[in-house]
């Protein structure tokens, strides 16, 4: 435990008996959580209940409830005065269980000694189920990224279908997308002011159209409403699905959105634009609440894998501006960064170092991508004017404010603090905001001074960065940047490392069957990796999530944007034949991959990758 000895007490109570103990009869707000409950600002449940804590309302947490047999987990608590929550886990539920190859994991990251049977697949819907069966009179609110990603029309890939809003599924009462801190604070002053949920911003309902029109306008939430095909449309037309969902990101990503209408039989989903991003005294008011920082006294003995990866790193910020097709950061957490003073950085990482087992290393400072910190738009007006799903592709914008001295800043007043023997960067760094030409001397050499200090004080022996692939033509898909800069940093990171006398490796992260991504692009980043003398490991399979472009692509087979035809691998055969090439270099693997270049007809290829090593 903390140096501190905390008591049963410290904790968001997760039982009656704990509720007992501080003298509660009654609870305000239950949350129901798909992950264990680790009191810790990283997890969802903790965050919320903290947050409902603080304006004094009485919150319990219930961890992972049982949801087979006669449901007491989801009795045991009562019925609360104001609403249940569920906040289903920090990870999507069907990614956490599946593999792309829709194969179970052999571990959940988020519940005690990995265990993967104690929670269910799409836990909102099936606790929000459960709780409407026994209390159908107390309101059921959902958050975090399971419903975020899935508050309209949106392929599910582990049932191959089209599947409409969760709300219709779930039968809840009201969503929340994206970070829940302002509308759950909204959410609590509207019941208790007796007022009605429909005009809350970042918020998601299902009305009956005969008690709903589109013509209706709510003063404050975007004007003319966005009216989308209708759910039933997008089950006969790919085409429109692929329209949807180019208004829907658009809009995501947008400073002052508008409302989004969508009808889905005889009801309407009824999307409100979502809140401006949170100011930094707000971010750091949620991290700054009372954690304890450690899994509940009920796990003592279990290991959680998810918390001991945490346990010793900071998040120093929200948001990502990459807009990478295949990343659900910017539906979740947009794309506006919100930064946390260093004030309440230095007092969480002084809260770390008075932990018993801390050993003087800081696992990450990072975030979402590790190098955003505090970057912004020089010119606000313009980026509120703006509806580009990336600040920095197809080019970083020239409105972008690239100067990583706020961050370096950090680096190094953390390092001073007593009980710091080294802080590394764990999080992924964006190498392309390195080494961009911002066109001013003094932000270049500062980038320049950072990139040198990231890399002589801050790697863990090893730096991930992520490429993604080879091919700028896939890359363009990708909405990442081309390959030559991957080259241009390592040839800077070998460098440093030759004239530092260190030895640490650059780890780059690639995806296989990317929509736009073919076999042949594959064999051509095999030959090209190796040639870099890289053996792969930190490789993925591409998973189709809601709510990103790639995933409309591969289920539409259409570019969202374009609406032109973009060629996916979709069978196993087709998969397996791509994710083959990141392993060129097994020798149980070299008779299979010689197979596949033949049948392309590219000898070269199979020349380049084992040249007289063909048997």
């Amino acid at each position: 435990m903390n140096s501190k000895e905390y008591r049963l007490t410290d904790f968001l109570p997760t039982t009656k008996k704990e509720c007992e103990l501080r003298g509660w009869d009654e609870l305000d707000v239950i949350l129901f959580s798909g992950d264990a409950y680790v009191d810790h600002p990283s997890f969802a449940a903790a965050v919320i209940g903290r947050l409902l804590e603080s304006e004094g309302l009485r919150v319990a947490i219930v961890p992972q409830p049982d949801w087979h047999g006669d449901y007491r987990d989801f009795k045991k608590l009562g019925r609360p005065r104001l609403f249940f929550g569920i906040a289903p886990g920090a990870m999507d539920s069907m990614v956490n269980k599946y593999t792309a190859a829709r194969r179970l994991r052999s571990e959940d990251a988020y519940s005690p000694d990995g265990r993967h049977d104690l929670r269910p697949e799409m836990p909102t819907i099936v606790y929000t189920r459960i709780l409407k069966q026994l209390y159908p009179d107390v309101p059921v609110v959902i958050g975090g990224i399971e419903a975020s990603l899935r508050r309209l029309t949106h392929y599910d890939y582990w049932r191959d279908e089209l599947r409409p809003s969760i709300l219709v599924d779930s039968g809840a009462d009201l969503l929340i997308y994206g970070m829940g801190e302002k509308p759950i604070l909204e959410l609590v002053r509207h019941i208790e002011n007796g007022q009605g949920w429909h005009n809350i911003p970042q918020t998601a309902m299902l009305f009956p159209a005969s008690e709903f029109s589109p013509s209706q306008s709510e003063e404050g939430l975007g004007g003319e409403p966005l009216i989308l095909h209708s759910h039933e449309a997008c089950l006969e037309d790919k085409r429109k699905q692929a329209e949807n969902f180019r208004h829907i990101e658009e809009e995501s990503n947008k400073y002052h959105a508008r409302r989004i209408l969508q009808q889905v039989a005889d009801h309407w989903v009824v999307v409100n634009p979502p809140y401006q991003p949170l100011t930094q005294g707000e971010l750091d008011r949620s991290f700054d609440l009372p954690y304890t920082r450690l899994p509940h006294p009920k796990y003592r003995g279990k290991r959680i894998p998810a918390y001991e990866m945490i346990k010793f790193s900071v998040c120093l910020h929200r948001g990502c501006f990459g807009g990478c097709a295949f990343c659900t950061i910017s539906a979740h957490q947009g794309k506006f960064i919100t930064s946390r003073s260093k004030e309440s950085i230095l007092r969480e990482v002084e809260a770390i170092t008075r932990m018993p087992d801390f050993k003087g290393y800081l696992s990450d400072l990072g975030g979402p991508s590790a190098n955003m910190y505090g970057m912004r738009g020089k010119d606000l007006d313009r980026c509120q004017r703006c509806a580009r799903p990336s600040c920095i592709h197809p080019k970083v914008c020239p409105n972008l404010n690239t100067d990583h001295s706020a961050l370096l800043d950090i680096y190094r007043s953390v390092d001073h603090l007593p009980g710091i023997k080294k802080s590394f960067i764990g999080s992924g760094v964006r190498y392309d905001l390195l080494l961009h030409d911002t066109g001013d001397a003094d932000i270049n050499r500062v980038n320049t001074e950072y990139t040198r200090e990231l890399i002589t004080r801050h790697v863990s022996g090893r730096l991930k960065v992520a490429p993604e692939h080879t091919s700028d033509r896939v890359l363009q898909m990708m909405r990442k940047p081309s390959f030559q800069l991957f080259y241009d940093f390592k040839r800077i990171f070998d460098h440093i490392n030759r004239e530092e006398h260190l030895n640490q490796q650059l780890i780059p992260y690639f995806i296989s069957s990317h929509p736009g991504c073919t076999a042949e692009d594959m064999a051509e980043l095999a030959v090209i990796t190796r040639r870099l003398n890289f053996q792969l490991e930190q490789v993925q399979d591409f998973t189709p999530t809601p709510m990103t472009v790639a995933t409309e692509a591969w289920y539409t087979g259409l570019h969202p944007y374009t609406l032109q035809p973009v060629y996916s691998a979709h069978s196993p055969r087709e998969k397996q034949a791509q994710r083959q090439f990141f392993f060129w270099y097994k020798p149980q693997e070299r008779q299979a991959l010689i197979r596949e270049l033949r049948r392309m007809g590219r000898p070269d290829l199979i020349q380049a990758l084992f040249g007289d090593r063909t048997h």
